[in-house]
């Protein structure tokens, strides 16, 4: 997800940038043709002068306009992935009391949703990692399962599930 915001925030700044220098190009023609029809008067030289700018102003709306797309299309993404870590806490939240979870043990299986291994949960908790072993096979037989990726997908399953309905 990060990598798709940079991409996005990328893309944002190189078409600002190009809008910017569609405004400064068409504000040169729209100089110069003033310039042109105040010394020369009509012709075809202004008229295609004139076309020009009008099409670089064409040209910096549009583009303005696809940043503002850009800005609110990360707005929703943001939005998106939000609502989707609120879900995920609300669910973790709710499955851990509906088993009955202690706090050590929703402690232990939150950093395994996660995808931490038992070294790393233990570490993160100042626990032994037979400790851990214990509280995951206690997490695991009140989930039903007998893994930490079936746990994963438990989750998973019911917010795909969520999402669908």
């Amino acid at each position: 997800m990060i990598g798709r915001r940079r991409a996005l925030e990328h893309r944002i700044t190189l078409i600002a940038v190009i809008v910017i220098l569609q405004l400064a190009a068409t504000l040169f023609f729209l100089v110069d043709v003033t310039g042109d029809l105040r010394a020369d008067g009509s012709g075809v030289h202004i008229a295609a002068e004139a076309g020009a700018a009008i099409a670089l102003l064409v040209g910096v709306v549009f583009g303005a306009a696809q940043v503002r797309w850009l800005v609110l299309r990360a707005r929703q993404d943001e939005a998106a992935v939000a609502a989707a870590k609120g879900a995920l806490a609300d669910l973790a939240r709710l499955r851990f009391s509906d088993w009955k979870l202690t706090a050590a043990e929703a402690d232990v299986a939150l950093f395994a949703l996660k995808g931490c291994d038992v070294a790393e949960i233990a570490a993160l908790r100042g626990a032994a990692a037979g400790t851990v072993r214990a509280q995951l096979a206690r997490v695991y037989a009140k989930a039903g399962v007998n893994s930490q990726s079936a746990l994963m997908a438990l989750f998973l399953e019911e917010l795909v599930e969520a999402g669908e309905g």
